[in-house]
């Protein structure tokens, strides 16, 4: 499923307020986040914001061949009410930026070439995945972590194929077919070639591996999370490992 422009910006909204919920909740903002082991819970929470205004100042500059310049952030306040209100201002920044742009508008993207387009509605697309792969890092740093929302690691799934591997990139290993098969919804079939990478959905082909579980499971296994071995794996298992190792060159 690929969630309308309004959805995103709503569900943007509800998973940022859960992160702040999170980041209300926990005991200490230096607790370290199990999932983002560089990091404290205050580090996390200022990446989320700053990377929200930076990407606020990105839809905002335009076509896709104009990158915003750097933006000048203002140091995240350590302050927890403080810093909460600063989180929920960054959200601002970034809907109002994506409202003002429709989901058409071309933007600057780093996924150039990928299957997912340079537009403002796929920016919010992969910033509705980053703050609710976010706010289940904070969640499990405050010792409660809940499931990714159904709508949202649905699209999730397919989002992350789509942008980050999906494309006219090179496959250094052997041609290959995965698949990610999701209890809640058809599969999607990633077909690892050296003459490019794509992604497709259902189909019942062979498949050199497939990794079963909810939605959820499947998306926090892509961002790294939780382990592949956490899913339910037939066929050849180290090629999420190839995955997870390999950087795409455009061909």
């Amino acid at each position: 499923m690929t969630l309308e422009f309004d959805d995103l910006l709503r569900l943007i909204d509800e998973r940022s307020a859960a992160f702040r919920a999170a980041i209300g909740s926990a005991p200490s903002l230096d607790a370290q986040v199990p999932t983002c082991p560089e990091w404290t819970l205050f580090d996390l929470a200022e990446h989320l914001g700053e990377g929200r205004r930076a990407w606020a100042a990105t839809v905002a500059a335009g076509p896709a061949d104009a990158k915003a310049a750097p933006v000048d952030v203002a140091p995240a306040p350590r302050e927890r009410e403080a810093l909460l209100a600063w989180l929920a201002e960054s959200t601002e920044l970034l809907q109002d930026a994506l409202r003002e742009a429709g989901p058409d508008r071309g933007c600057w993207t780093w996924w150039g070439g990928s299957q997912s387009p340079q537009t403002a509605g796929a920016v919010a697309r992969h910033q509705l995945q980053q703050v609710a792969v976010h706010t289940y890092d904070a969640q499990l740093t405050a010792g409660a972590p809940q499931p990714l929302p159904e709508d949202v690691a649905l699209d999730g799934v397919d989002e992350f194929l789509s942008t980050c591997c999906a494309g006219p990139y090179r496959w250094p290993y052997e041609p290959a077919v995965v698949v990610y098969d999701a209890v809640e919804a058809p599969s999607w079939r990633l077909s690892l070639a050296a003459d490019g990478v794509r992604v497709t959905r259902g189909g019942d082909e062979r498949a050199d591996a497939s990794f079963r579980g909810t939605a959820g499971e499947l998306v926090l296994a892509l961002y790294g999370r939780v382990p592949a071995t956490s899913l339910k794996i037939e066929g050849d298992a180290g090629i999420f490992d190839l995955l997870a190792a390999w950087e795409p060159e455009v061909i």
